[in-house]
């Protein structure tokens, strides 16, 4: 067709953005075999200005002669097809003109006129400038085959006001639909309860009702978000004539930069001690398929609130009923995992059966299980090899002189590779939990809740070292003369304060760093080898109190917590090999920088753009700096809520006086709690001590922290390891028993108290408290002085 004219079944992928949000939504469901009726997409290069050009009239004419060949006498819908129109940020309906119900030549030609002509009109302006698209819009036109429809109507995968993908509302009408989207006609109303599709509405449309409700949830798996869907029934048969994203269910702003997963539907979110970092876009494209589920019924098992990492706790908890756990092995579980008390929160339901659920995850536990299996075997190897990958791999990147190429290395050689040690992440987490519960609940039954709480805190490893402490043990060695300077920037070089974050620079490419550890150290010298074998010391005398007392259950429990152990120390060495992979995703955006011009700005793009723009695509440029302006936004919020449920807007939040900064549930009212001096948390680490508050906002600030100062903070990564020799304990809003604060304090021991929800709110720097790691609790002893 010469690229001015496509047919629905012809327009392929690489022209499909050009054919406006209509036009390329309607070819992709006709060719996936949807019931959408036939047509053809006249495209904007048709047009030279507002007239179409005589050869694109011929190819009309030729394709209206194809369709009524093949129906018999036809009339035709002729509708706009604008670049940005039915997309997820702005829908245009009822903006620009359409025409239904032509029948001959010269009336489709007027009417392709007449659609064309309307993007200039006031209220297409108006409604682009309240979008914040500017310029003329480019539009295609859809000419299709009229379905005569006997019912219209509309409908909703998910309620646009709240978000809830359980329940599926829509309108229809008899006769054509227009004026069902217009607001002129009286509609009926009717609605689907999922998962099932259970029916509630008039009569006349039941005897369709699971042939549609089917077609929608179809939709939302297929194009991966809740959708509003426009259809028609014609002489008993159901047509899809549309379906685009639901504009209030945005949960991401590619113009503007502004992402809010908790808009996408009405699901819990829980932040992750792991992410701690106001991730740009170029860092959310590396870390968003950190969990490998997918999309499963419009729910995406991570999101982004303001830069900040969440985890879908409704997604999360639909896999563990799927597999029949209990909703006590879900509440440990999430208490371990995040050190939050699910029961303080409403968690809504993913809408689907378990049936329904398995069908989903099924292609993906076929193809990923057995891979994660596979690597497991082999993943010391994997390890082994990943360092000198990484160095020589930043070599290669810079020397490329190519974009393409350049472009390439993702795909082809990053992302493979990066990808295997995701999957050995994610294997190694389910290794973590589940004997640790085990053997938690079997405690508790033993000795109690209390008692069970402080054995657990005392829990270390009897021999190895994790990869997170080995950072201080390498300075240890390095000062003492046991290791190169070579082998120390190979166990710590890569791993800065903010880690996660790939336009952060690592200690390798910062001049100095050794020398600058080696002038603390020697300033204050500890002997983290002793550290660790006195807490062992301690844990050897623990265990050993409790199995004189309990012989016979004593060596199943601790099987299970040496499986623990060693999946702990597993996990911590691969999430060293993620991180240093993390540099090299940095090398090549650096290098992209350097190759487009934008230099560092390259990090406020996502790594699929950074890709387009270096095969020419430079209209990503444009979104560099409304995007650079919404991170510094997201820098400046307070920290997020630790959990969330439902839909949180974060600005609003964020300027209430009164705000909570451990959970926020728009589904329940919350009134503030009494003040008290007694703030409890999860114990982290054995141990009980007195000293004053020091509040620390990141490890960049680690120089304000002084010897045998309490060290506060949201929460911890390896990037502040550094710092926990000089603490004489460890508190943290944000963390579980498992978490990076807990499990470096006790292999330190030093007393930790995590998951306390509000220290930073509550505390302040100079308070003096005391710490109390074997029961989780931090006393208020006397408020610093205001003078």
């Amino acid at each position: 067709m010469r690229g001015l004219i496509y047919t629905f079944d012809e327009l392929g992928e690489e022209v499909q953005s050009k054919a406006g949000g209509k036009g390329g939504t309607l070819s992709r469901l006709f060719q996936s075999g949807y019931p959408v009726p036939e047509g053809f997409v006249i495209m904007p290069s048709a047009f030279e200005g507002d007239q179409l050009r005589p050869n694109a009239w011929h190819e009309i004419e030729d394709q209206l002669s194809v369709i009524r060949k093949k129906n018999g006498k036809t009339a035709f819908a002729v509708r706009s097809s604008a670049i940005a129109e039915d997309s997820a940020y702005a829908s245009f309906a009822g903006e620009f003109e359409t025409v239904l119900d032509v029948h001959s030549n010269e009336a489709i030609r007027a009417a392709i006129m007449q659609v064309h002509v309307s993007r200039k009109s006031e209220r297409v302006q108006a409604y682009s400038k309240a979008k914040g698209i500017d310029g003329l819009q480019e539009i295609a036109i859809v000419v299709q085959k009229l379905v005569r429809a006997d019912i219209s109507g509309i409908l909703f995968t998910a309620d646009p006001v709240t978000g809830n993908h359980a329940i599926m509302t829509g309108n229809y009408i008899f006769g054509f639909g227009e004026e069902l989207v217009s607001g002129e006609a009286e509609p009926y109303t009717f609605r689907f309860q999922s998962p099932k599709g259970d029916y509630d509405g008039p009569a006349e449309l039941k005897p369709y009702a699971k042939k549609l409700y089917k077609l929608a949830r179809k939709l939302v798996k297929d194009l991966g978000c809740p959708q509003d869907i426009e259809w028609a029934i014609a002489n008993g048969r159901l047509y899809l004539l549309q379906s685009r994203p639901i504009t209030t269910l945005l949960g991401y702003d590619p113009q503007k930069g502004e992402w809010n997963s908790s808009l996408t539907g009405d699901f819990a979110w829980v932040s992750s001690e792991v992410f701690p970092e106001t991730l740009t876009p170029a860092s959310w494209s590396i870390w968003k398929n950190f969990q490998n589920m997918g999309n499963l019924f419009g729910a995406e098992p991570v999101g982004n609130i303001c830069g900040h990492f969440y985890m879908n706790m409704s997604l999360a908890g639909a896999m563990i009923w799927m597999v029949g756990q209990s909703q006590e092995y879900w509440q440990d579980y999430v208490k371990l995992a995040t050190g939050f008390e699910i029961s303080n929160i409403v968690v809504p339901r993913v809408p689907a059966t378990r049936f329904q659920l398995f069908r989903s995850i099924l292609p993906m536990m076929v193809t990923l299980l057995p891979k994660q299996i596979k690597l497991m075997r082999v993943h010391e190897q994997v390890l082994a090899e990943n360092p000198a990958w990484c160095k020589e791999m930043r070599k290669k990147i810079q020397q490329v002189q190519d974009k393409e190429e350049l472009s390439a290395l993702w795909p082809e050689v990053l992302w493979p590779k990066y990808w295997d040690l995701l999957q050995l992440q994610d294997k190694s987490n389910e290794d973590y939990f589940y004997p640790y519960i085990a053997a938690r609940k079997k405690l508790i039954e033993l000795i109690g809740l209390e008692g069970a709480e402080n054995l657990l805190s005392n829990l270390v490893g009897e021999t190895g070292e994790l990869a997170s402490v080995g950072q201080l043990i390498g300075l240890q060695k390095l000062y003492e003369g046991e290791i190169s300077r070579d082998q120390y920037e190979e166990i710590a070089g890569h791993r800065p304060n903010s880690e996660n974050e790939v336009s952060v620079p690592r200690l390798y490419e910062t001049p100095g760093w050794i020398d600058k550890r080696l002038e603390e150290y020697a300033r204050n010298p500890i002997d983290y080898l002793q550290l660790q074998e006195n807490k062992r010391k301690t844990y050897f005398r623990v265990w050993g109190e409790f199995s004189n007392r309990f012989p016979k259950e004593s060596g199943k429990i601790k099987a299970k917590l040496d499986k623990t152990i060693a999946a702990m120390e597993k996990r911590e060495k691969i999430r060293t090999e993620l991180t240093r992979s993390v540099g090299v995703f940095r090398a090549w955006f650096l290098r992209a920088g350097e190759l487009t011009g934008l230099a560092k700005d390259i990090f406020y793009l996502q790594n699929e753009e950074v890709q387009w723009l270096l095969k020419g695509a430079t209209k990503w440029v444009d979104v560099v700096t409304p995007r650079k302006e919404a991170h510094q936004r997201h820098l400046e919020l307070p920290i997020l809520p630790m959990m969330i449920s439902g839909r949180f807007d974060p600005y609003t939040w964020a300027k209430d006086p009164n705000r909570f900064s451990d959970y926020y549930d728009a589904h329940v009212p919350r009134e503030k709690a009494p003040e008290t001096d007694l703030i409890t948390g999860h114990p982290g680490s054995a141990g009980q001590v007195e000293g004053l508050v020091r509040i620390i906002h990141s490890p960049a600030d680690s120089d304000q922290l002084k010897n045998g100062e309490i060290l506060v903070a949201a929460s911890t990564n390896v990037g502040w390891t550094p710092l926990f020799p000089r603490a004489a304990a460890v508190v943290t809003d944000v963390g579980a028993p498992l978490s990076h604060a807990a499990i470096v304090a006790r292999e330190l021991g030093i007393p930790a108290v995590v998951g306390t929800g509000n220290c930073t709110a509550a505390l302040s720097t100079g308070d003096r408290v005391r710490v109390d790691g074997s029961h989780g609790t931090v006393e208020l002893l006397e408020k610093a002085s205001l003078n």
